[in-house]
């Protein structure tokens, strides 16, 4: 069921519309206004903070060619384990770095509390835009045309990791679509494995499939939010995991737990559908089954279809209150378009570029011996091309992750379903958006 609150107000700009009533929004105008891209007179050092192993080292190589902008780096957890309420409490207090990592999902709830400079404004920024993938780009363009509240690092395009030895040794195919998969799982059930692990606490997993499958969660124009977590594509979804947990075709494990990581190294479960960072999910989790994996295309809903999800990518966003826009973009904008840096960078943390150029990176062309050889980053190069482009995040996904996750525990368990656990989640977000008085539809 689609559900749509009303604003107070009508025929203003997503950015101001998305600020109206928030605790700490300016003015719509002020809110929506690009950042002055004026170069700075003198030397400049940007703060940046993020959580990428090995950032340091990159950022060195910045700093060693850039003597007038110096980029003094800050580590710390992932975004939901502190980084963001960090930015929140700094954004408040006036003190925010200059740049920092945020992930798609993330990014309109720090748009809805003012937190973010629009470097729509840099003339840079504007000419990058061609450079990323067209999906990726409209991640980080949000509002009315001409907006931009960051510079695209990474996407998760997703694909098929299966125990391609497994498969060869019991004759059975590899699924192209779901349907092909709930038949899969059977066999490999009837041998005493499952096909794969369905993670109570991913929903962003969840929402992947969600985007395949052409689902949109939300929605926003300048009446306010739509959403729609139990939209029909939504609920295909859910009921298609349910039937596979009804059946007992899939394992239920905790997911990034050891008892996660022994069952795929055990040769317990045989496939995952992941994203492109799973590679290595599944070769530090899963040593023991070195050689025996290989990665196809997601199974699509019809055969012949080319339809890819994703899950996760992260923007590096400049924070409101930087006083250098302009510094700020050029450096985001080297992190993340040149070939020296995203080579670094996917060689210190395996960072999946989001650039198109990128995606050719000659460290993302040789075969990975875990895979058998296989030259699996052209897979993920094929699924980048193949995410629809218009899926949208909440502000509130933090809070609508976390609703969904409980609901889907207790489905897991018997207590419930999979489409209750959604419809919870959408009332429970609606809630959420209203309580600060974000404007909704309904």
């Amino acid at each position: 069921m689609k559900h749509r609150i009303l604003a107070a107000t009508s025929g203003v700009a997503l950015s101001a519309l998305l600020l109206a009533g928030c605790a700490g929004g300016g003015s719509g105008d002020d809110a929506a206004s690009a950042a002055d891209c004026a170069p700075a007179d003198g030397p400049v050092t940007l703060e940046f903070t993020s959580w990428i192993p090995g950032i340091e080292k990159v950022v060195e190589m910045w700093n060693s060619e850039n003597p007038d902008i110096q980029v003094k780096v800050q580590t710390g957890p992932n975004g939901n384990s502190g980084t963001y309420q960090n930015f929140f409490n700094q954004i408040a207090a006036g003190n925010a770095p200059d740049l920092g990592q945020i992930e798609y999902d993330a990014l309109p709830n720090f748009l809805v509390q003012d937190g973010l400079e629009n470097i729509g404004g840099c003339s840079d920024v504007v000419a990058a835009k061609d450079q990323f993938v067209g999906w990726a780009w409209n991640q980080v363009a949000l509002g009315e045309d001409g907006a931009v509240y960051g510079i695209p690092q990474d996407i998760g395009p997703m694909a098929l990791f299966y125990r391609k030895d497994l498969f060869e040794k019991n004759g059975i195919a590899i699924p192209t679509t779901w349907d092909e998969y709930t038949e899969a799982a059977k066999k490999i059930r009837a041998l005493g494995g499952y096909i794969t692990n369905f993670s109570q606490s991913d929903i962003n997993q969840f929402a992947g499939f969600v985007w395949q499958a052409g689902g949109q969660w939300f929605g926003n124009d300048a009446d306010g939010w739509t959403v729609s977590l139990t939209d029909p594509a939504s609920e295909k979804v859910a009921e298609y995991w349910q039937s596979l947990i009804d059946q007992d075709l899939v394992s239920t494990y905790p997911a990034w737990t050891d008892e996660w990581n022994n069952a795929y190294n055990s040769s317990q479960v045989w496939t995952w559908n992941s994203a492109v960072w799973g590679a290595n999910s599944i070769s530090s989790g899963a040593p023991d089954t070195a050689g025996g994996w290989a990665v196809s295309d997601l199974p699509q809903w019809a055969a012949g279809e080319k339809v890819a999800g994703n899950w996760g990518g992260s923007s590096i966003a400049v924070l409101k209150g930087s006083e250098h826009p302009y510094e700020a973009t050029k450096f985001a904008l080297w992190l993340n378009t040149s070939e020296e840096a995203l080579t670094a960078l996917n060689q210190e943390a395996n960072i999946y570029p989001a650039t198109t150029e990128g995606l050719k990176l000659p460290s993302l062309a040789q075969g990975v011996e875990f895979y058998g050889g296989q030259k699996i980053y052209d897979v993920f190069a094929k699924a980048a091309t193949e995410v629809t482009p218009d899926f949208v995040w909440g502000p509130t996904m933090t809070k609508t992750y976390a609703d969904v996750s409980d609901g889907f525990k207790a489905a897991v368990s018997g207590n419930g379903t999979l489409v209750d656990a959604l419809q919870k989640g959408q009332d429970a977000t609606i809630g959420a958006l209203e309580s600060q008085s974000i404007p909704v539809k309904k």
